[in-house]
């Protein structure tokens, strides 16, 4: 009875490391997948801040800008007002 038991408990032993090895390969590839992964999403974060850091340099050049036109148009209406005053006194000079 020994002799059967033997090769029996050799093959149990086997089996047990031959699931054992296909369990560690299944899980080694999860673990390379997911590195595969987190390296794409990373690659991704990576390029969102760049656009991040375009767009917000691209909104504070825009927002400058829009304080220069601002100013020219206080400016631009200044003038006009004086021009208008100015017409209204030429007018009136010789509308009287």
């Amino acid at each position: 009875m020994g002799s059967t038991t033997g090769p029996s408990r050799l093959e149990a032993s086997a089996s047990r490391l031959k699931s054992a090895l296909a369990a560690l390969e299944i899980a080694v590839a999860r673990k390379a997948e997911a590195e595969r992964q987190q390296a794409v999403v990373h690659k991704q974060v990576d390029a969102l801040q760049a656009d991040r850091a375009r767009l917000a340099e691209d909104l504070d050049r825009s927002a400058d800008r829009v304080a220069g036109l601002e100013s020219v148009n206080r400016e631009v209406a200044r003038r006009l007002d004086l021009t208008m005053d100015a017409i209204r006194g030429v007018l009136s000079r010789y509308e009287s």
